[in-house]
């Protein structure tokens, strides 16, 4: 009986960030068709936490702990002419239980979530090679070079990357991609797409869970005046440390013009000390991390998305449309979703003065923003079901057979 080797770069529970719920619907759907067999990393509590939830799927696992400092990292990066992405996830446990695993079980395929994952994939496995790459991690690392951010160091991971990219397209029978977008972007950059069978699975959300008839606006916010603007996410992460830094600097001070009691309020895990010294500005509140976002972004008259650089689909964006929340974004932030502005969210670049004149138009409608929120949720539940999302994989997995869902216990 066919089964899976699942190899990811965190445990994907709890999925509580982008790449976590995408590897964690991606785990569920696996151990519908087979046994599947989890190796993966831990760098948390939280992640240990996790490891339970992956025991109950698994027929196997092996969590290994991520603790390599990035600058160790970094110098066997330079030493041996690898990207840092590659050296911060390399063990020899891990490999070596990879190679005990494909020896002791009859695995047919091979499912990598990430492409720091790609290096444990043994050059004689003759089996099937599904790697979701999400996005295209190189050209991420463009972006920061030439936005001035360590150039050189970025430059390098971008360039490095891009060739272990071009080896996973060789080496997988499948490449998935978040995007249609980021699909002609990682074509874009192949010296020889022609060799490559790059796929488009895109992301979904639980509807059911992000429902704004389940959930409170959060009381503190709910007794200020407003209007109140909220932006989500993992905020030690680069781009959106950047967007969020923006939005206190300059979207809120050309709101503040006309709404001088509006609020903006930064809700997610890790602020960097840039963003927490913003904390004592008038009308911005950084939350950190909380237990759950729903409340924050029930409470919003808007949820923002300001985003300048971003690569594949962005969660926080269908989260907010699924709990019928106005939605005003970036075309960077929009990238992967086919909505309509004016129909599902205000698409706005990001320019303080023009963001001001879309939210203007908004306000001054008094049945806009449920009218805009409602069909922001109509059109994730008819377009972004995870089961919907993940139903190509039981051809990508099982070429040419039908999973067999009675293998998962």
């Amino acid at each position: 009986m066919s089964e899976i080797l699942f190899l990811a770069h965190r445990v994907p529970f709890p999925p509580n960030r982008g790449d976590k719920i995408r590897s964690a619907h991606l785990l569920k759907k696996l151990a519908t068709l087979g046994r599947v067999h989890v190796g993966s990393f831990v760098e948390t509590e939280e992640d240990r936490a996790g490891v339970g939830q992956v025991e109950a799927l698994a027929a196997s696992h092996c969590v290994v702990n991520r603790g390599k400092p990035l600058a160790l990292a970094g110098v066997q990066a330079m030493l041996t002419g690898k990207p840092v992405s590659l050296t911060a996830f390399e063990s020899p446990r891990l490999a070596r239980w990879v190679r005990d695993t494909l020896v002791k079980h009859p695995i047919s395929t091979i499912v990598v979530f990430s492409g720091q994952m790609g290096q444990y994939i043994p050059d004689d496995f003759a089996g099937q090679v599904v790697v979701d790459l999400c996005d295209v991690d190189s050209a991420k690392f463009d972006s920061y070079a030439e936005a001035g951010e360590r150039m050189w160091l970025n430059a390098r991971e971008g360039r490095l990357l891009a060739r272990e990219e071009e080896r996973l397209a060789r080496r997988a029978d499948h490449v998935i991609l978040i995007s249609e977008n980021e699909a002609e972007l990682f074509r874009s950059r192949l010296r020889s797409p022609s060799m490559a069978n790059v796929e488009v699975m895109g992301n979904g959300i639980d509807a059911g869970f992000f429902d704004p008839g389940k959930v409170e606006p959060h009381p503190e916010i709910a007794k200020r005046p407003g209007p109140h603007f909220v932006f989500t996410g993992q905020m030690d992460y680069p781009p959106n440390e950047r967007a969020a830094l923006w939005a206190i600097g300059s979207f809120l001070s050309a709101l503040r013009a006309d709404h001088p009691e509006a609020e903006l309020h930064i809700v997610g895990r890790a602020p960097t000390a840039a963003l927490r010294r913003q904390g004592d500005r008038e009308g911005v509140t950084i939350w950190g991390e909380v237990p759950d976002i729903r409340p924050f972004i029930a409470a919003a008259d808007c949820v923002i998305v300001p985003l300048t650089i971003a690569r594949g689909v962005q969660n926080k964006v269908l989260e907010a449309m699924a709990m019928a929340r106005p939605v005003l974004l970036t075309p960077e932030a929009a990238t992967g979703i086919d909505a309509r502005d004016g129909e599902h969210w205000l698409l706005c670049d990001a320019e303080p003065e023009a963001m001001r004149e879309r939210l203007e138009g908004l306000f001054s409608d008094a049945e806009k923003p449920s009218t805009l929120g409602r069909d922001a949720r109509q059109f994730v539940l008819d377009n972004h079901d995870w089961d919907a999302m993940l139903a190509p994989l039981d051809e990508w997995v099982f070429p040419g057979e039908k999973g067999k869902s009675s293998a998962a216990g």
